[in-house]
């Protein structure tokens, strides 16, 4: 029988050190204690309107992500160790996205199949040859982590295109430091609320060489129809720069402009929320009416900068994640502090028959999939789903990759029924330009429905406070 691991347990009925405080406090709490706390924790996200998008679903085209009140809390050198993972990885993932748009060392030697990056639908080829300010092309990358020992981790899938929830995470610290003041002042809890500062310092530290003066930086949104709108319009707001759509910004004389109600302002910095596909209608799709035409070439002559850079995407592409532990030790010369999750390419006929053979214990996901869409659960899927999931499999066999099922660490979950062990994933945010920027803690999924292990928010899953607690 797999042994899942309980976060806050400690054995014999005491619980881990990390928890001890928040285990006092949960005796203290009544049922009407927690359903007051939920309501209250509704009407806050109600009122600053944070909600996400179901792409598909008429009934409820925008939803609250459900928000659970116990915190859950890593000790300071549990952090420690994860921090100089995760840095690891993104320094090697930026140097990995320079290298294929510039020398293609690691193709050269032999570290990854040629036909692997070229063949790539992630891959820009546009971008041969573009180096943008200080060599940076992830600026913002969301590295999601599961647990599945006290001291044993797993990274599940790096983001290094548009990384989307890290107003959830600001939002779910505000709700609880509002709700439970008592709690902090019992800890000391590191601070995630400088985000927005450390974002917009970021940006501004990836400013065009030739920029004058304190940089302009926009946000680039699809708009009001787009799943993650509200995080756009928050940052924004947190940052004290213009939200912008396509039509808000043109190219002049070979340098991004936005509109204003007086005189246009030179732009330096766009963090764009758009696609790679939509970004510039004269390099891209011609049919996008969601980007900037020239915007692309204004970015290749170093004029304005561009975060994340186009072409990121061939970084997280899942069909090149089972290659990232041999790409850290190319760029690096050191073994991965954290390691990736055993994967197998189905594009290979012999990975392939092992996991049509065994596909009721397998994860199977999408190459491009996000959201927990296009993916199956083996183990908690049906055989008519099995079987309709093995002929797509056999169709595309290309489009997918296999793991195993996880045994994701648990932490308690305030249920119907009373306090109980969920399975949770956690999404930490690194910002990347003058320096590595790591926030504390990160977005805790939490997969709420029991013996679910999918915790993405369009698949019923929610979220709550990430703790780090301070020496």
């Amino acid at each position: 029988m797999t042994v899942i691991f309980n976060e806050m347990d400690g054995g014999g009925g005491a619980p881990r050190e990390p928890y001890a405080q928040v285990a006092e406090w949960l005796k203290t709490l009544s049922r009407s204690d927690v359903e007051r706390a939920l309501r209250e924790a509704e009407a806050i996200f109600r009122r600053q309107g944070i909600t996400f998008a179901v792409y598909g679903d008429d009934e409820a085209a925008e939803r609250l992500i459900p928000f659970d009140i116990i915190p859950r809390v890593f000790a300071a050198a549990e952090w420690r160790k994860l921090s100089a993972g995760i840095e690891q990885r993104v320094r090697a993932l930026n140097a990995f996205i320079h290298d294929l748009y510039h020398r293609q060392d690691i193709l050269r030697a032999g570290k990854i199949p040629h036909e692997f990056i070229i063949q790539n639908e992630a891959f820009v080829p546009e971008m041969v040859g573009v180096t943008p300010p200080r060599g940076i092309y992830a600026h913002i990358i969301g590295i999601d982590i599961v647990r599945v020992a006290a001291n044993e981790f797993y990274v599940l899938e790096d983001n290094c295109r548009t990384p989307s929830g890290v107003s959830y995470m600001l939002e779910d610290r505000e709700a609880m430091m509002y709700l439970f003041p008592e709690l902090f002042a019992q800890q000391r809890v590191a601070p995630v609320e400088n985000y927005p500062a450390m974002l917009r310092q970021t940006l501004e530290s990836v400013a065009p060489a030739g920029c004058n003066g304190e940089p302009t930086v926009v946000i680039l949104t699809p708009g009001i129809h787009n799943s993650a709108f509200f995080e756009h319009a928050f940052l924004a707001d947190e940052m004290g720069v213009e939200l912008c759509e396509g039509g808000d910004l043109f190219v002049d004389g070979g340098y991004l402009y936005m509109r204003t109600t007086q005189a246009p302002k030179r732009v330096d910095v766009v963090y764009r929320r758009i696609d790679d596909a939509y970004l510039d209608p004269l390099t891209f799709r011609h049919d996008s009416a969601l980007g900037v035409p020239g915007i692309f070439d204004v970015y290749r002559a170093g004029r304005v900068t561009l975060v994340n850079a186009p072409g990121t995407g061939i970084a997280d592409d899942k069909s090149i994640y089972t290659y990232i532990p041999d790409v850290i030790e190319f760029y690096t010369g050191e073994k991965p502090l954290l390691k990736n999750v055993p994967t197998w390419r189905c594009s290979d006929p012999k990975q392939l028959a092992y996991v049509l053979d065994h596909l009721p214990e397998l994860v199977v996901k999408e190459v491009h999939g996000s959201g927990g869409y296009g993916m199956l659960v083996g183990p908690t899927s049906s055989k008519k789903e099995i079987e309709a999931f093995r002929s797509r499999l056999k169709a595309r066999p290309k489009n997918y990759i296999a793991q195993p099922t996880l045994a994701l660490s648990t932490v308690p979950t305030f249920t119907k029924s009373g306090v109980a062990p969920r399975h949770v994933d956690l999404r930490p945010f690194v910002l990347s330009g003058d320096k590595v920027r790591i926030t504390p803690g990160g977005l805790t999924r939490v997969a709420l429905k029991k013996g679910s292990l999918v915790v993405n928010s369009s698949q019923g899953g929610g979220t709550k406070d990430t703790w780090v607690l301070e020496d």
